[in-house]
């Protein structure tokens, strides 16, 4: 497969092809997190730079993947509290006319009859160039670790930690990036805040919430706590932090 590397914002796509890129990459409650819907227009026209889309010979985009700037010491206490939090600190950096010298991989997501080929690897290698032709020394990222929604009862400090008998890691996200060289830092338990309504987690999840409890969802990667007389519930995203060669 011949691939290109463009901006997401060099041409004008297709709603069917963004739909069909990004219809399994996340689970539907991914978009309830507040904090991100006051930020995300500015991270789109602040930098779009570091929106890419992979497209294939047809000028059809098979992968996409999308990072902010920001300004980083180095440190695992410097690092910002997440996905969420890496997007306020770029946003506000910015605004307060701080430079960056730090990359956040923020995501990608592969075309779901693609996948198995290399492109999330692809995407990660084109956003670490971008990077670098920006003058970026570091790349970070708060990675999803897809399997985790298996255990989600396990705290993401053991699950960080969890290997096979090979010695790479149990979870296919957190490989990929080791083998393109990153290694882990620390977790992040509250990458992400989701709240809703009870009617609204029962139209992301599927599920019927009866009482106050704690659910399993599908998708979840730890429990979503439900609260029927306040009708709120609130989901608390983990994730691990892997810094890139």
């Amino acid at each position: 497969m011949t691939l290109k590397i463009e901006r997401a914002d060099a041409r004008e796509w297709q709603e069917e092809q963004l739909a069909e890129l990004f219809s399994e990459g996340f689970p539907a409650f991914i978009t309830a997190d507040r904090v991100v819907k006051r930020y995300i227009g500015r991270v789109r026209e602040y930098f779009a730079e570091f929106e890419l889309m992979l497209v294939d010979e047809r000028d059809l985009p098979v992968a996409a993947g999308w990072g902010v700037p920001l300004r980083w010491d180095g440190t695992v206490d410097g690092l910002p509290g997440g996905y969420t939090d890496a997007l306020v600190r770029a946003v506000e950096g910015r605004e307060q006319g701080l430079e960056p010298d730090t990359l956040v991989i923020c995501g990608a997501v592969v075309h779901p009859s693609l996948r198995g080929r290399g492109l999330a690897g692809e995407t990660l290698m084109a956003l670490r160039r971008t990077a670098r032709e920006a003058g970026l020394g570091k790349v970070v990222a708060p990675v999803r670790p897809t399997s985790k929604e298996q255990f989600p009862l396990m705290p993401i400090e053991d699950f960080m930690r969890w290997r096979r008998t090979d010695d790479t890691h149990v979870d296919p996200w957190i490989r990929t990036h080791e083998r393109l060289g990153a290694r882990l830092l620390a977790p992040a338990p509250e990458s992400q805040i989701m709240t809703g309504t009870v009617a609204e987690w029962k139209e992301w999840t599927g599920l019927d919430l009866p009482l106050t409890a704690e659910y399993v969802i599908p998708g979840g990667l730890s429990v979503l706590r439900l609260d029927k007389a306040a009708d709120h519930g609130v989901y608390r995203e983990p994730n691990v932090w892997m810094r890139h060669a």
